[in-house]
Formats: C-alpha cells, sequence, structure tokens
C-alpha cells in the first residue's frame, strides 16, 4: 500500500502578517498587562495603607479612651483594633490582631488576611495600636481593574490583528503586481519603483534574473547559430577536396598504376588531408572565437604575449626573424588566446603567402587604448585587396597554395571581440603593415 505525505498548509503573505502582527501585539499587551496589573494591585495597597494611617492619626493619640470601650464592641468583619503594652494585650475587638511590628504590613486573621497598621502612642513607646480592614475590599477592587486591563488589551490585539490584515494587504500589493508580471508569458520586466524598499529589492533581482535568463538564452542561440555556421561552411568548403580525396582513392583501387604514379597520388591525398585539417581547425578557432564574451577578458600584458608569439615563431620558423619594439610593459583589458591566436595568425601569414624573412611587432600604449603593428619585408598585399581579404575564405593574389582563407579572419574576429578594429597598409620594411587596435 502507497501511503503519499499529506501536503503542508500554505498561509498567504498577508496572513502570516497580520498573525506576526497579532502575535506581536500579543507578547506587548501581556508584559504591558502585567505590568499594570502588578501596579494596581500595589497601589490599592498603598492607598488602603494610606486610610489606615489616617485612622491611626485619630485613634492613636485617644488611645486610653479607646480602651474603654474596644472590649465591648461585638465582633466586626469590616475592622479591628488592638491596643497592647509590650507583649500584653490592654483592650482589643473582635477579631484580635497578632503583635505586629510599626509600620504597615499584612497579617492571616483566623484564616482572613489583614492588611494592618501599626504605631506607637506618643510618649508611651511601649503602649503601640494596631488597626486594620480586611484585604479582601483592595483585592476586589483589583480584581475589577484588571479584569478591565484583561478586556481593553484582547481589544487591543484584535485591532492590531485586523490592522495587520488591512495593512498586510496594502503591503503585499506590490508583491502581487510583481508576481502577475512575472507570470505572464513573456515577462513583463518588473516595475523599476513601486515605493516599498523590500519589494523594488525583490523586482531588481528578479529583473536581474530574467536578464540573465535572456543573456543564456541569447548565448544558446548563438552556440547554435555558430553550430549551425559551422556546418554549413564545413560543408562547403570541405565538399571539393573530400571530392578529390575520393576520386584519387578509387583511381588507387581500380587502376593498375606505376609505382611513380602512385607516390603522385599520395601525395596529393597527403596535401588534400592536410588542407581538410588546416580548414577545420581554423573554423574551430572561429566557431570558438564566436562563443568568447565580456566575462571573459582579463587584464594581461600586451607586451608579453607578443613575446611568446615571437619565441614560438623562432622555434617554427627558423628562417624568419621575429623580433618585438616596445617601451615597456603595456596592460590592456582582453582575452589571452584570442589575441595571441591573433598575432601568431599575423606573422604566419606573412611568412606564408608573403614570404617575410623579417617580422616587427610593435606594441604602443595610446589613449583609446593599445595600438599593435605587426610589419614585414614580404611581398605585401595590393592595395585593393587588403579589405577583401579579411573574409572568411578570402585569398589574395600573391597568396600561397594550400591555406584555408581563414587567417586573417580570425585576426578580423579577434579585434572585433576586442571592441578594435584591424587593417593593412604598406610597411616601412617594404611589405605589409597590418594594424591591430584593441580597447
Amino acid at each position: 500500500m502507497t501511503t503519499g505525505l499529506r501536503p503542508s498548509r500554505v498561509f498567504s503573505l498577508r496572513a502570516r502578517v497580520a498573525a506576526a502582527t497579532a502575535l506581536g501585539a500579543l507578547i506587548i499587551v501581556s508584559l504591558v498587562g502585567w505590568y499594570v496589573a502588578a501596579a494596581i494591585s500595589r497601589n490599592n495597597i498603598l492607598q488602603l495603607d494610606r486610610r489606615l494611617e489616617t485612622a491611626s492619626e485619630v485613634v492613636v493619640p485617644r488611645a486610653q479612651t479607646f480602651e474603654m470601650f474596644l472590649g465591648s464592641l461585638s465582633r466586626s468583619e469590616a475592622f479591628a483594633i488592638t491596643i497592647r503594652q509590650t507583649d500584653q494585650v490592654r483592650a482589643s475587638t473582635q477579631p484580635q490582631l497578632p503583635a505586629m511590628p510599626l509600620g504597615s504590613a499584612t497579617a492571616d486573621v483566623d484564616g482572613t488576611p489583614f492588611r494592618v497598621f501599626t504605631a506607637a502612642v506618643p510618649d508611651r513607646s511601649d503602649v503601640t495600636v494596631s488597626i486594620a480592614v480586611p484585604l479582601s475590599e483592595a483585592q476586589d477592587i483589583t480584581d475589577d481593574q484588571q479584569r478591565q486591563v484583561l478586556q481593553a488589551g484582547a481589544l487591543a490585539v484584535g485591532a492590531s490583528t485586523a490592522l495587520g490584515w488591512i495593512l498586510g494587504g496594502r503591503a503585499v500589493r506590490p508583491l502581487m503586481r510583481l508576481t502577475h508580471d512575472v507570470a505572464k508569458d513573456p515577462p513583463t520586466p518588473p516595475r523599476k519603483s513601486t515605493g516599498v524598499r523590500e519589494a523594488d529589492a525583490l523586482a531588481a533581482a528578479v529583473g536581474d534574473m530574467l536578464q540573465r535568463v535572456s543573456d543564456a538564452q541569447a548565448r544558446t542561440e548563438s552556440a547554435l547559430e555558430t553550430a549551425r555556421d559551422f556546418a554549413a561552411v564545413s560543408a562547403h568548403e570541405l565538399r571539393t577536396p573530400l571530392t578529390a580525396m575520393r576520386t584519387d582513392i578509387e583511381v588507387l583501387r581500380t587502376l593498375d598504376l606505376s609505382t611513380e604514379q602512385k607516390d603522385e597520388i599520395l601525395e596529393d591525398l597527403q596535401r588534400t588531408q592536410g588542407r581538410v585539417e588546416s580548414t577545420l581547425a581554423a573554423l574551430e578557432r572561429l566557431a570558438t572565437g564566436e562563443l568568447t564574451t565580456e566575462a571573459d577578458r582579463v587584464n594581461l600584458d600586451v607586451v608579453e604575449v607578443a613575446d611568446l608569439v615571437a619565441r614560438d615563431a623562432a622555434r617554427t620558423l627558423p628562417e624568419t626573424q621575429v623580433r618585438v619594439e616596445a617601451d615597456g610593459p603595456v596592460s590592456a583589458l582582453g582575452h589571452p588566446t584570442g589575441l595571441r591566436l591573433a598575432l601568431d595568425n599575423a606573422v604566419l601569414n606573412a611568412v606564408r603567402h608573403g614570404g617575410a624573412t623579417t617580422v616587427v611587432i610593435t606594441v604602443e600604449k595610446r589613449a583609446q587604448g593599445v595600438r599593435i603593428c605587426v610589419d614585414d619585408d614580404g611581398s605585401g598585399i595590393p592595395e585593393d585587396e587588403r579589405a577583401r581579404v579579411f573574409g572568411r575564405f578570402e585569398r589574395g593574389s600573391r597568396a600561397a597554395a594550400g591555406g584555408s582563407g581563414l587567417g586573417l579572419a580570425l585576426v578580423a574576429q579577434q579585434a572585433h571581440l576586442h571592441g578594435g578594429t584591424v587593417h593593412l597598409e604598406a610597411s616601412p620594411l617594404g611589405g605589409a603593415r597590418l594594424v591591430l587596435d584593441v580597447a
């Protein structure tokens, strides 16, 4: 048998505000009521003590007179008077009061609590007069007043609860509007100001969350578009070399060729395979660059990146001299890998297609960012081709065979990602100058 958990009861925020208000009012009213009740009790006892003290001012000076007739008074539950000399009772009403210290005190007489005031007779300190009344008189007044305080407290709690419900409704109204806006399809951007600080903070947080979701969706769409573009371009650019490779393979398989013919076809296959590999690698780098965001940018030293490019070129291009010229470290906010990729392709393009033997990378700090110039002593690029060669799969008229036509397109992409521009011009060394400005 399957048992399910009973869903917990969900209370609205308005009900929670009203309940919290009621609980707070109850606590405050209870504390205040307890203090007031205690104050009422003390005050009524004090009033009773003052009445007894006033009565003693009449009785004590006339103690001898009262001694003569106190014993003849019938028992009374309304008051009691006892006159003592040392430990001896000289006269007393019924009930008789016990020996008490001077001043006010409470005494139990035959099971009934009495409030007693005791004073010494002037000029006869060994004679004392105790006057008492039942404590129930003050207690009845106290109970009645405390009952009124309790009723007033209950009304205060009820009124606070109702007020909390009303004000709670007004307080949560901005949140209800926010819920309504967010529940729409598509969500409506939250109002910038509602007049309630907490609601405004929540609206700002929700707005930021919606913006992040929107940005994530945009990045996803961009990634999908990049993937589709990658697939389409790959299919277009690889169709010709793959067809050629298939033809070569068919020839090798079906024809009886000499060793020299086979070697020639195998060399052609190797060249075509290299072209396919380089094209796929360039397309991969382009796709990776398109997925780069502003959050990936870090502080870097452009001169250090250029030095790394020069050191690698010395290893991979031993017949070419590559040097860096700069006045010192030049910092910028950018993508280290992307900037390195742009400079690598600029140098490789100058050597492979321009036949350069000397390449100079100059780094200069400018007011609007950093300028990087890559000069070479190669064959250069005709002026009417300098803008076109930055396009994908665009090749100059002096380009060497076997390239993918994506090297300068990668440089242009990185210039865009760094918030800058790139262009070609004539170089003082006799070849081409590639000028890369980054923000």
